[in-house]
């Protein structure tokens, strides 16, 4: 175990006793994998992992659009108060509706964002975003439908806006909480496949977005975070080809806490050389610097003025208080 995850474990066991945000019988030692932990909810009060003012539209969306709850039930989120996609909802859904502030929040990353535009349902934030075409054929024979955060390549959240220049630009997101990950290859599946087969026509091709010149060998990068990293590269490189959701322009937006040392570690062992962390490394694979951009989540929320916009404070406060290390 990290020690990051160790702290939050620690830290949200204290979070729960709080009757502001979780009531009498969420406060009790919640079931994960068929043990009792102070760290989670009774999994019938699962719904109060999420902040409050978004517990019934986001789990309305998800139904709306079959979106998987990693590790949920009966349509609620995971009941692990440590969840990355529960993390992720907490921080970013409340913007799904205010665009003016989605822009405030991102303009320091993108300054040639000039307006917010909707991507799906009429909002301007979509949730584990898959491509609305299987681009990376990872669609199985037996199958007539894909699934939204289960069991294709997908990113935690997805955004689009216009530039300056009048271009489109989407823009894919990767959360990151608590994870950190073992030097362990993932190049052959638990079924005996060899994933390689899966993408290789895509790390092939001429417009492959990977600079390989730099890359030892394409199995070297089937480690997480790297593994993850390279399919959705893969996909917003496609996405932008087809120009999905009218995009001229599709980048990658990685956000991790600067406070998990723990996701830092260079997992494949031939990529080491490249760089000091995960995030570094992916820098120097990449052809075009600016379809990979990573961000520490301190310093995208933590520097946010949430001054302007009033409808937003009691988010603020939830988030200062439940996820403190965005301030330090």
């Amino acid at each position: 175990m990290g020690r990051f995850l160790k702290d939050e474990k620690d830290r949200q066991t204290l979070i729960k006793t709080n009757p502001i945000y979780f009531s009498d019988a969420a406060r009790v030692d919640g079931f994960y994998k068929g043990k009792p932990y102070p760290f989670c909810l009774p999994q019938e009060h699962a719904g109060e992992n999420l902040f409050p003012e978004i517990r019934q539209s986001i789990r309305s969306y998800f139904a709306r659009n079959e979106i998987k709850w990693h590790e949920g039930h009966d349509g609620k989120p995971s009941n692990h108060l440590c969840d990355s996609q529960v993390c992720c909802a907490n921080f970013l859904f409340p913007f799904f509706d205010k665009p003016e502030a989605l822009a405030e929040l991102l303009r320091p990353i993108f300054p040639e964002l000039q307006k917010m535009l909707p991507i799906e349902d009429g909002q301007y934030l979509a949730c584990e975003w898959i491509g609305q075409n299987d681009y990376l054929g990872e669609k199985k024979p037996n199958k007539t439908k894909r699934t939204r955060g289960a069991l294709y390549t997908s990113t935690d959240a997805a955004v689009k806006f216009r530039r300056a220049d009048g271009r489109i630009q989407g823009v894919l997101i990767e959360w990151k909480y608590t994870e950190s990950y073992s030097p362990t290859s993932l190049k052959i599946a638990p079924s005996g496949r060899d994933r390689t087969i899966i993408y290789e026509c895509l790390y092939n091709s001429t417009d492959c977005i990977l600079n390989k010149e730099v890359i030892p060998g394409f199995a070297n990068l089937f480690y997480e975070p790297f593994y993850q990293l390279m399919r959705q590269q893969f996909l917003a490189n496609e996405m932008e080809k087809a120009h999905e959701l009218g995009a001229d322009i599709v980048s990658l937006l990685h956000i991790v806490p600067r406070h998990n040392l723990d996701f830092r570690r260079v997992t494949s062992p031939t990529l080491q050389v490249l760089g000091d962390s995960p995030t570094e490394v992916w820098q120097r694979l990449i052809k075009y610097p600016g379809k990979f951009i990573s961000v520490y989540a301190e310093d995208l929320f933590g520097k946010f003025d949430v001054g302007g916009f009033p409808e937003l404070r009691a988010w603020w406060n939830y988030i200062t208080w439940r996820y403190s290390w965005v301030l330090q």
